[in-house]
């Protein structure tokens, strides 16, 4: 479930992000933000394991009502505006590629209304879910990740020197957008399952060369200068990709299907999380009609972002929560998670 809600964020938004905020030696910027999040899963795991069996909810909420209003509501507020971006967003690639004749409110309701209903059936059918589209679809993305290199030039490489002015560009923040949703589940998952890091920090590390390579395959099969021009820099290049003995003329609609299979999972996957922060405080309302209400919250709300722009816009007005939830979270478990170990052994002594 860690690579499938991660696969589905990066072809998309995340190499046009990347290749929007630097023009040469984009390794830089990739590699930075591969290294938040690889800190940023272990400080967040170390955290979780002073907590066994226990969700974030229930150890903040442990820990004083204060510390509720600190952590848990923006977390909230987070998932709540990831749903909206990304059904929004996600909504209008499928408009643009796939059915351009569709009215964008029944695609918006068609991922919605799959995503609520999974999310209903609990974080087991999530799990079992994400573990049959895993079966059913991975090997497409792999295939057709591995073809995406057929017209690539390595010249394109060079020059590989980079400078630090990418930190200074909206476009690089937003990117973030890849790495922010994923890993925050295994503090919502742990009193269900149990986890290991070593397998957590495995899946992490298969997801390094599709963070890279989702911007470098663009880049080395068009130049930066063409690559900076496309809306969806990967799906362009899909397009280009010529197999005489596939019996499909497109691969571009295998691998895309795949892919927003898996962002419906990890949509049901956010929606699951939001739904358990708002039932916990607010009990007498099942859990069921929370994802109503909040699916038609988000499916009304779609239709006050009129284009592109205000996506865009939302995307970066998100930054502050996307940057909270991934420093500030799991430095605070890991922090109120170290106090408890040394109160511990102190009332021991």
């Amino acid at each position: 479930m860690y690579i499938l809600s991660h696969l589905g964020l990066i072809f998309f938004m995340y190499p046009g992000n990347i290749i929007a905020s630097t023009d040469q030696g984009h390794w830089l910027p990739i590699i930075i933000g591969v290294i938040v999040h690889f800190v940023s899963l272990l400080i967040y795991m170390k955290g979780l394991s002073f907590f066994p069996k226990k969700d974030i909810v229930s150890i903040y909420s442990g820990i004083g009502k204060g510390m509720t209003v600190i952590f848990i509501i923006p977390v909230l507020m987070y998932f709540i505006m990831l749903i909206l971006i990304t059904v929004r967003a996600y909504s209008e690639i499928i408009t643009l590629v796939f059915l351009s004749h569709t009215p964008l409110w029944a695609i918006t309701l068609l991922l919605l209304s799959i995503s609520a209903y999974i999310a209903s059936k609990g974080i087991e059918a999530v799990l079992r879910a994400g573990l049959l589209l895993s079966i059913l679809f991975l090997p497409i993305i792999i295939f057709t990740f591995i073809t995406s290199f057929q017209n690539v030039d390595w010249r394109y490489t060079i020059p590989i020197d980079s400078d630090f002015l990418f930190m200074t560009k909206h476009d690089y923040f937003e990117s973030f957008f890849a790495f922010s949703g994923g890993f925050l589940f295994l503090g919502f998952v742990q009193p269900y399952f149990s986890f290991e890091r070593r397998g957590m920090f495995l899946a992490a590390a298969i997801l390094i060369p599709f963070f890279i390579f989702s911007v470098y395959i663009p880049v080395l099969t068009f130049g930066q200068t063409t690559a900076s021009t496309t809306f969806l820099p990967y799906v362009v290049v899909l397009d280009a990709i010529n197999i005489n003995w596939l019996m499909f003329d497109r691969v571009t609609m295998f691998f895309l299907l795949s892919l927003f299979s898996f962002i419906m999972m990890y949509l049901s996957l956010v929606m699951w999380k939001a739904i358990r922060i708002i039932h916990h405080y607010i009990p007498s309302i099942k859990p069921v009609y929370l994802i109503i209400l909040l699916s038609a919250a988000v499916f009304f709300t779609c239709f006050l972002i009129p284009d592109w722009k205000d996506v865009e816009k939302l995307l970066w007005w998100n930054t502050f929560l996307r940057f909270y939830s991934i420093i500030a979270v799991p430095l605070s478990l890991y922090f109120f998670g170290l106090t408890l170990k040394r109160k511990g052994k102190n009332e021991t002594i």
